[in-house]
């Protein structure tokens, strides 16, 4: 069952690198791209290929939640001409980088008309929704989680945004844009149902993991987080949080915590060491 659900796991975080369209050089200026976070970019890349030249916000490895950018990166943004970003609250820092910005950029918000998920400190299991997006990204408020790209439903809607974008900005390669778009929704719809088979299989759909990064994931497949490590980021979880997360481990037989890479591991290694299970 844990080496299912870390495969599982493991087999969406690298959809947004398994598209690998052949392109040859070319000819003329791209089109600037920004995007605030790495999934993101993957996805413009793998839609605008060889005519756009995307820069990342948030590098490698670092939480997108406390990330600040740096003042160097205003020159980018004003040399950009479309910025894409998820909304929902994620990027607190974006509307201040781009009214700062000397040229108007179009700005894309890939959450727009996406059931949004609330975060609850108290209630994480639960599926409170916002039918609109536009009072959380807009008022910066950040109360509703951010991390729709986890569900593959959601992330074709996102990818639909991107070509909807690059084509209206650049209408020259629209055809272009429009082939690579089809071939990577093609590939989340495969993806999509490799999961719903997998998902079938599992005895138990009940997990633990370190901030409610998955709760769409869960929606889409039918999974119940039944505790959070990290409630909020950047804020460790008190001695009676942990214990309460043990005991939850223990009382539904979760076999495995699931930590994230760009996150410090040691408190889901605590946990993991007194419920006697795995991080993974």
């Amino acid at each position: 069952m844990k080496i299912k659900i870390w495969r599982i796991f493991v087999l969406f975080l690298l959809v947004f690198s398994a598209v690998q369209l052949q392109a040859s050089d070319c000819l003329g200026e791209k089109v600037s791209v920004i995007a605030s976070i790495f999934p993101v970019a993957d996805m413009v890349k793998q839609v605008g290929g060889m005519y756009v030249d995307v820069t990342t916000v948030i590098p490698s490895g670092a939480s997108p939640h406390t990330y600040e950018p740096r003042p160097s990166l205003l020159k980018k943004i004003s040399e950009a001409r479309v910025f894409f970003m998820i909304g929902a609250g994620l990027e607190l820092w974006a509307g201040k980088f781009v009214r700062l910005s000397k040229n108007k950029i179009y700005t894309v918000k890939l959450s727009e008309g996406v059931s949004l998920i609330k975060l609850s400190e108290h209630n994480h299991g639960s599926f409170e929704h916002y039918h609109d997006d536009a009072d959380i990204s807009d008022t910066e408020s950040g109360f509703a989680n951010p991390h729709i790209w986890l569900d593959p439903e959601i992330a074709k809607s996102m990818v639909k945004k991107i070509i909807s974008a690059l084509c209206k900005i650049d209408n020259k390669h629209m055809k272009y844009y429009e082939k690579r778009g089809s071939a990577y929704l093609d590939k989340l719809d495969e993806l999509h149902g490799l999961i719903s088979s997998t998902v079938e299989k599992f005895k138990t759909r009940k997990y633990v993991c370190f901030h409610p990064a998955w709760d769409y994931f869960a929606r889409r497949y039918g999974l119940e987080s039944v505790g959070v490590i990290e409630a909020a980021p950047g804020r460790n979880p008190t001695p009676k949080s942990i214990m309460k997360i043990v005991s939850l481990i223990r009382q539904h037989d979760i076999r495995a915590v699931f930590a994230e890479p760009q996150l410090n591991p040691k408190v889901a290694e605590v946990i993991a060491r007194e419920a006697n299970v795995k991080v993974l």
